[in-house]
Parts: structure tokens; C-alpha cells; sequence
């Protein structure tokens, strides 16, 4: 409470590195004063009056995209914050439920075959490459595969062939922003992965995805096993 001016004053107050930020939503969930939602795929101070500056949402950021900075905002109210949460029906704090973490079963080996054909051999959640934190507690000693959207549509038997006892994240070079190797380099530094496996399409621009995946394997500096999966579009196998 050192200046104050027109009702504004300089104190303590979130900051989001969009550039960093990977939406997941956690910090959403940590904020009890729900001053952080999830909005076009990033966390989002909505309100200044919101925020008490505490940082409850600080530990809760996998990439360290929140800091405090001190910076004219208007006071804190918590009046505002009550009233805001008897008008809302969603849950206080509540990020997207689609960027979620979920585990669905532990990763672990089996040479047991699946149930029936149709058994779904997804064991967490997210998938996509762009909403997965870069720091899971899935990831750990995980089998990893990465592959084009297009391949399960493909492939009949994408589940039991190639996602049974795997964390599986998926992506297209061709319609995603950017290179997804700086993400992939952050999840392999971070996590205890096994190995990692590439299913790409025979078309060329999902070479994208293989080469983020040799980038990334070089830039974390780890020698982990890595095999790359070549699919025709009419679903037949080109290389392993």
C-alpha cells in the first residue's frame, strides 16, 4: 500500500508467462480466489481485484510460467471474490476438465492380451502434445509414444498394437503452431521415460513429428531407445 491513486494502488499481484504456459489448468485449480481460468488454451489473470498476491498458484505451475510482481493494480476484495463464487455453478478454481490430469491404469509390462479387440489401451490423459504438462507423474518410467492424429484412424488395431503399456501423445506438424521438439526436450529431461516410439504417416509432412523427436532426444542429452513406425494410408506398415 505504497501509492494510491483513482482507487489503484502498487501492490503484490500474479503474472502468467503466456509463452510458457501450457494450459493445463492447474494453477486455476490452485487459486482459491478463482482470479486464474483457463482462456484460448492459456491461464489468464481475469480479474486484479481477484488476486490476493499470494501466490497459491505459484507451486502449482509445472513450467514455472507464474511469478509475483509488484505493479499499480486495484486493491484485492474479497467481497467480490465471495459474490463471484456464489454466482458460479462450476467448481471454485476450475480449470478446462479436458487439460486435466488422469491416470487411467499403471504403466507396466504385460504379455497379456487385451480383453477384446475394441478395449481401449489409453492409460492417461491428456493426449494431446500441446495440453500435456511437461512434468506427469504418468511419465514416470513410461514407454512413450508419439503419433500423428491420422494413424489410429489408419491403422485398425492402433490400441493393441502400438498404445498397449505406453503413455501416448499425439500431434500434426502440419496444423499444430510451431515445433513440438522444445516440449519433447522438456519432457524427456524431466521425466524418467524408457523408451519412445515414433507412428507417423508415409506423407511428408509428418516427417515434422519424427524430426522434433530426434531433436529432442539429441538436446536432452539422454540415450534412450527410440524406433520410428512408418504407416501407409491405407493402414499398412511401410517401416519399423
Amino acid at each position: 500500500m505504497m501509492t494510491q491513486k483513482e482507487g489503484l494502488m502498487i501492490r503484490n499481484i500474479v503474472q502468467i508467462n503466456e509463452d510458457k504456459c501450457i494450459g493445463c489448468g492447474l494453477c486455476a485449480k490452485a487459486c482459491k480466489e478463482s482470479a486464474i481460468q483457463v482462456i484460448d488454451g492459456k491461464a489468464r489473470l481475469i480479474r486484479d481485484d481477484y488476486c490476493d498476491g499470494l501466490g497459491n498458484c505459484l507451486p502449482a505451475c509445472p513450467v514455472d510460467a507464474i511469478t509475483i510482481v509488484e505493479r499499480e493494480a486495484v486493491p484485492f476484495d474479497k467481497s467480490a471474490v465471495e459474490e463471484q463464487k456464489q454466482k458460479s455453478e462450476a467448481p471454485t478454481g476450475g480449470g478446462c476438465p479436458g487439460r486435466q490430469m488422469t491416470r487411467f491404469q499403471p504403466v507396466r509390462e504385460s504379455s497379456q492380451p487385451a480383453q477384446s479387440d475394441s478395449a481401449s489401451a489409453l492409460i492417461q490423459w491428456p493426449v494431446q502434445l500441446k495440453l500435456v504438462p511437461v512434468k506427469a507423474p504418468f511419465f514416470d518410467h513410461a514407454k512413450l509414444l508419439i503419433a500423428a492424429d491420422c494413424t489410429a484412424f489408419s491403422y485398425g488395431s492402433f490400441h493393441q498394437d502400438f498404445m498397449r503399456n505406453h503413455v501416448t501423445l499425439i500431434g500434426c506438424p502440419k496444423l499444430d503452431e510451431g515445433s513440438y521438439a522444445e516440449k519433447l526436450t522438456e519432457i524427456l529431461k524431466n521425466n524418467a521415460i524408457k523408451s519412445v516410439k515414433v507412428v507417423r504417416m508415409e506423407v511428408p509432412c509428418c516427417g515434422g513429428l519424427e524430426n522434433a523427436v530426434i531433436q529432442a532426444l539429441k538436446d536432452s542429452g539422454k540415450m534412450i531407445p527410440w524406433q520410428v513406425v512408418v504407416l501407409s494410408t491405407d493402414g499398412k506398415i511401410l517401416e519399423d
